[in-house]
């Protein structure tokens, strides 16, 4: 039996020349493609289960520390309460 070949879409995406260079020098200091670069960015940040497709731990980590420093205690004593509910 042959295997059907699915069809890949093309998207064309423009956006700031500014962020461009920046994706451009990020997927190259971690010597992977441009593409493959958003990817992974797009899947840690919309993936409800964020740590499982999360790539660098480290800096994954460290980022959520450094949001967890912007939230006061209150707020984040709250936030908890309304979990417990």
């Amino acid at each position: 039996m042959s295997k059907v070949a699915l069809k890949k879409e093309k998207w064309t995406l423009s956006f700031d020349p500014k962020l461009k260079e920046a994706v451009k020098r990020e997927a190259k200091a971690m010597g992977i493609y441009p593409v493959n670069f958003l990817e992974e960015l797009v899947r840690e940040k919309i993936n409800p289960y964020g740590h499982t497709d999360v790539k660098n731990s480290v800096k994954y980590v460290r980022e959520l520390r450094r949001k967890s420093k912007d939230a006061a205690d209150d707020k984040f004593l709250e936030e908890i309460r309304k979990w417990k509910k």
